[in-house]
């Protein structure tokens, strides 16, 4: 059995909207106020997980998404465009605009639900299907790269009281990585 697992940017605050600046929020941008270091490459050290299993994504995220990550030739880019991408969306995508990608069918619940029974699922960005997936007790682990920012105003990531547990912390330049599981882990 697989796990979901959420990665995210974050603020202090817990603001998740707007990291990169693109919709021009007030308190936008400040993923990149430090420069493209602190998220280049596998800063959520997925390894493994993220080869062998499936990025799921809502349609507004894949689409930013399928903008950036054809054009890129790094390591970590050509993972991006060849590992197999899913979207959540009731108005479709053109799936050609970057390569293994395909929308799921019908409900979000029931395709995780399913398919976590085969592979990981790493849902990214994406907040509105993260808070449907949160809502249904299916996320496992939340990674999130937390700015030193504090944004004052967005959208935050938890909706709802969560009681969670912090698996793994650690630097990640001007950041930290945080691992926070959902639930026990089998032994």
């Amino acid at each position: 059995m697989g796990d979901v697992i959420v990665i995210q940017f974050a603020t202090l605050d817990g603001v998740v909207s707007d990291p990169d600046g693109r919709w021009g929020t007030g308190h936008g941008g400040w993923a990149f106020r430090n420069g493209q270091g602190p998220v280049t490459g596998d800063r959520f050290g997925l390894g493994a997980r993220m080869e062998q299993g499936v990025q799921l994504y809502g349609r507004r995220t894949w689409e930013h998404f399928a903008r950036l990550w054809p054009g890129r030739d790094t390591a970590y880019a050509r993972l991006m465009n060849t590992v197999p991408k899913r979207v959540a969306t009731r108005t479709g995508i053109d799936a050609t605009r970057w390569q293994n990608s395909a929308p799921i069918e019908g409900d979000p619940i029931t395709w995780v639900t399913g398919e976590r029974e085969r592979r990981d699922i790493v849902v990214i960005g994406s907040l509105s299907l993260v808070h449907t997936l949160a809502a249904a007790d299916l996320i496992d682990e939340y990674r999130l790269l937390i700015f030193p920012t504090i944004a004052g105003a967005g959208d935050r990531l938890f909706a709802k009281p969560a009681d969670l547990r912090f698996t793994q912390v650690e630097s990640a330049g001007p950041a930290m990585l945080t691992v926070l599981s959902t639930r026990p882990k089998n032994p």
